[in-house]
């Protein structure tokens, strides 16, 4: 979703309109083929999938078409995450890359966005480094795209933007978004956290929280449901926090409720819920809910109390537990999933099996497993840090072993059910229809192209680690 619009930057020298329209007539000259083309690409969360598919709206509306890759595009943009080093040091080394792209085309523009870009540092070395990069610009001045790629188009110079998020800052409504699926959609809801994990970058990329007025919301998810998406999933650092920072609050789970009572075939979903907020009320909504998926994502990262309070997470594992109780009382078919560090500064040997302790007790139905990345800026970044990177691979694989264990032990117990499957393709290398189910698992299964897009009811047959086998009822 495009980002909010800071007040105190300054406004357009011209309205949007006419930078799509002046921008399409530019590109009409320098492009290589019939029309010009762009490539653009997503590094990271479901959040920066959101933020391209507003940038690909705007590029849409200056007449450009999309390439498979950077060699035949016109435009070529790279939406950055931060959260990893091994994800920002990839991002350098695809720039890079760029390089032999513009010495053969020397008439392609190569932005970079997104997160990385947010950082001084990362900025600094793009304009250092990199001197063929025409544009580079943060989460904070998104709307403002079509403005700045016409300034690099337009005044023969190199354009570097980073925003300033503002005490007063607003979302921009009403960007044009093209997006990547037509199944399922993203629907950002609120941007930016106040939580301040020590190991954590995003409340220095994103800013601070704020919401979207839940009109906003609504209209926007009328509008999805009225064009056919079956799967829409709310996004925000953290949505347990949504509306806090509105003239009128309202809480997440009361905008829950107002979204599954629109009427239609659909699945309502929504990610990242932190622990710390997430509440009872929340739980009862989504068992009350028509719509509301019986899938949570929970990220736990440690469970080790003395961690998490490293980690600043604000909840012990106690109280993580308690939750999860009260959730499996209330939806007993619900698909947990979390996040997992491993190799947290100072995390000793008992704490990491402390983790393994949890995952067994809770039962995940997936990981996603990190090893601990320091983040410049961060509290974690400064604590001592002795355990060497080999044994935090050796836990993380350990880690992931067990997790194999439960998933199997999970998807087993799935064989002989019936399951409402979304379809959302059909597999080039099987042949298969996949789809996904009501607590977010892949099942695999024969049939026709015509279920493409529509639920199915699916028997299932078979089960591995992570994906069901089914039949077609």
């Amino acid at each position: 979703m495009a980002e909010h619009c800071p007040e105190r930057l300054p406004a357009p020298r011209h309205p949007q309109a006419f930078y799509l329209s002046e921008i399409g007539k530019i590109m009409q000259v320098r492009k290589r083929g019939a029309v010009p083309l762009a490539f653009v690409h997503t590094y990271g969360c479901q959040q920066n999938v959101a933020d391209s598919e507003r940038i690909k709206g705007l590029l849409a509306q200056m007449g450009f078409s999309f390439a498979a890759g950077p060699e035949d595009a016109d435009f070529i943009l790279f939406n950055t995450c931060a959260v990893r080093g091994h994800a920002e040091n990839r991002v350098f080394g695809n720039v890079g890359a760029l390089k032999e792209v513009k010495r053969r085309h020397p008439s392609a523009v190569v932005a970079v966005c997104g997160c990385m870009m947010e950082e001084e540092s990362a900025a600094g070395r793009i304009r250092e480094k990199f001197p063929f990069v025409n544009l580079v610009f943060g989460t904070h001045v998104l709307h403002r795209f079509p403005e700045l790629l016409w300034e690099a188009l337009t005044e023969s110079r190199r354009v570097f933007e980073r925003g300033d998020e503002g005490e007063d800052a607003r979302f921009a409504e009403g960007l044009p978004v093209l997006r990547d699926s037509k199944v399922r959609a993203w629907l950002t809801v609120m941007a930016g956290c106040d939580n301040f994990c020590s190991y954590c970058i995003v409340p220095y990329v994103r800013g601070r929280e704020r919401s979207r007025e839940p009109e906003a919301i609504l209209a926007e998810f009328r509008g999805l449901v009225s064009a056919g998406y079956k799967d829409i999933t709310l996004l925000g650092q953290n949505v347990n926090s949504y509306g806090k920072t509105l003239a009128r609050p309202v809480s997440f789970s009361g905008l829950l409720r107002r979204l599954d009572a629109v009427p239609g075939d659909y699945r309502l979903r929504f990610m990242t819920s932190h622990p710390k907020d997430a509440t009872r009320e929340l739980i009862d909504a989504m068992a009350a809910g028509r719509h509301i998926s019986r899938h949570l994502h929970l990220p736990v990262q440690s469970g080790s109390n003395r961690v998490l309070a490293a980690m600043n997470r604000g909840y012990t594992r106690e109280k993580y537990l308690a939750l999860v109780e009260y959730a499996r009382e209330k939806m007993p078919d619900l698909s947990l999933t979390t996040d997992i560090i491993v190799g947290f500064p100072g995390e000793t040997r008992e704490e990491f099996l402390e983790t393994v302790s949890l995952i067994r007790e809770v039962g995940f139905t997936s990981l996603f497993t990190f090893i601990y990345s320091p983040r410049e800026g961060t509290r974690a970044a400064r604590l001592p840090d002795p355990v060497p990177a080999e044994e935090k691979s050796l836990r993380l694989r350990e880690l992931c072993a067990e997790q194999e264990k439960i998933s199997a032990t999970r998807c087993a117990g799935e064989v002989g059910k019936t399951r409402r499957v979304l379809v959302e393709e059909r597999s080039p290398k099987t042949g298969l229809l996949a789809g996904r189910t009501d607590g977010n698992v892949i099942v695999n299964f024969s049939g026709a192209d015509e279920l493409l897009g529509r639920f199915a009811d699916v028997r299932i047959v078979s089960a591995r680690n992570w994906v069901l086998g089914g039949e077609l009822v």
